[in-house]
């Protein structure tokens, strides 16, 4: 049996719906006996609370404070830590996002826990819990265990689905916010770059239209009206990150986001393994590439071998026609 600790993650006062990823590996986790409580922490706790009582927490924790409005996790880890101990979980869990791969090895770190990063898949075995995680750019996959009192792991969104509300209204309760690190005092929130788009996130489109270097000076003219027509979101390779053809926020591989949308189209990228790291769990591959030989072929579902810039706009029309 686990007893599990799921840190939500806030955003402009409300959870990211990347921690209903967290919230179902929760719920595979406790399959053979368990229960798990969510902690929602930070600036505007108690309202956004309200969002996940239906997810069938046991309880769902609340720390209101100002101060924590800013992601700096010098002031978060101390009152995750402080929970985990107080109530006895076994595990303490989080979305393997920016925010997350920050935090979660702190909160180890003061708990002396085992950590498991980047969990891509959990089983329940004899009282026991077996993670399966990546390595080696996603090549290959380990099964491992957290033999330490307590665990710390992040979980993979692309590989969990988000949870839906399950009914029903878990109990809130408000614990109190332990003082931040030392080096708290060291660290100064400067702001977060982020371009506003109306696209979806990354790391919760359902189609994402991808583009590589070759699209050189004209990669948003070729890949705006498709994923337009497509309602997609927009990723792109590193080389074409690097060029600056595309904004670092776009970035699809090993370095960037990992996402596995239920369609992704790769356009003019040739498929380096860093960049098939990020996305080849996804659930059909369409690649669109001049060459041939070109490594995208071998993971993709449908291929196109044809100069994107022909291609790219004879789908786009054909899109129009069938949409109109």
């Amino acid at each position: 049996m686990s007893n599990i600790l799921v840190v939500a993650e806030l955003s402009e006062g409300k959870v990211r719906k990347s921690t209903h990823s967290a919230i179902t590996f929760a719920r595979e986790a406790t399959k053979g006996g368990g229960s798990f409580t969510l902690f929602v922490l930070g600036d505007g706790a108690k309202a956004a609370a309200a969002e996940v009582v239906a997810y069938g927490a046991a309880k769902v924790l609340v720390g209101e404070d100002p101060s924590l409005k800013d992601p700096v996790c010098e002031r978060f880890a101390p009152t995750i830590a402080a929970v985990a101990k107080a109530g006895n979980f076994d595990i303490v869990a989080i979305t393997a996002s920016s925010f997350g791969k920050d935090i979660a090895p702190r909160v180890a770190a003061k708990l002396a826990a085992g950590y498991a990063p980047d969990i891509s898949g959990v089983k329940a075995d004899g009282g026991k819990l077996t993670y399966r995680r990546p390595v080696y750019a996603g090549n290959a996959y380990v099964s491992c265990q957290l033999t330490t009192k307590v665990g710390v792991v992040s979980v993979r969104q692309s590989e969990f689905a988000a949870a839906e509300p399950s009914g029903g209204a878990s109990a809130t309760e408000d614990v109190a916010v332990a003082p931040a690190d030392a080096a708290a005092s060291k660290v100064t929130f400067l702001g977060i770059e982020a371009a506003k788009s109306e696209r979806p996130d990354l790391g919760e489109a359902k189609v994402i239209v991808s583009g590589g270097r070759a699209l050189k000076e004209k990669f948003a003219e070729v890949l705006d009206p498709l994923a337009n027509q497509l309602g997609a979101a927009i990723g792109a390779s590193r080389a074409a990150c690097d060029a600056g053809y595309a904004p670092a926020e776009l970035q699809v591989g090993q370095t960037g986001r990992v996402v596995a949308p239920a369609l992704y189209l790769a356009i003019g990228i040739s498929g380096a393994i860093q960049h098939l790291a990020g996305m080849k769990g996804s659930k059909v591959i369409v690649a669109i590439n001049k060459d041939p030989e070109a490594p995208i072929f071998q993971v993709a579902d449908y291929g196109l071998v044809q100069d994107l810039f022909t291609a790219v706009p004879a789908l786009n029309a054909e899109l129009k026609k069938a949409n109109a």
